[in-house]
């Protein structure tokens, strides 16, 4: 199994790869597709659009939510291209992660000029 410090850096080297080729401004869905393909051209086990029920009370509620990618089943990545991350952006993702049993998890904007700025890790 890889080690987290390696998979780790290879997802932000995989996110730096993805915004360096085609900068800021375009919609979401486009940097989930190339990240997608450089994390699993970098020998990554990867899922995207993992549904992600509500447990209420001993019932399974689908209310919609989607993690973006999961990596090698550790690792949740949720992407945005907005002007700014806020609050509940980071809500989101930590939400994700409590529900999926996941301790780590990025928040990465694309919509940014230097993707350093528009990347946070979150370990639970």
């Amino acid at each position: 199994m890889i080690k987290e410090e390696e998979l780790t850096g290879t997802i932000l080297k995989c996110a730096y790869a993805v915004h360096s080729e085609l900068g800021p401004g375009l919609f979401e869905k486009v940097y989930e597709e190339c990240l997608f393909y450089e994390l699993t051209e970098s020998g990554l086990s990867v899922e995207k659009q993992i549904e992600l029920p509500v447990k209420y009370k001993g019932i399974e509620i689908d209310a919609g939510y989607r993690i973006d990618l999961l990596v090698e089943e550790i690792v949740i990545i949720e992407l945005k291209s907005v002007k700014e991350l806020i609050d509940i952006h980071t809500a989101q993702l930590l939400t994700y992660m409590k529900l999926s049993d996941i301790e780590i998890g990025f928040l990465m904007n694309f919509n940014v000029k230097s993707l350093k700025d528009g990347i946070r890790r979150y370990i639970l």
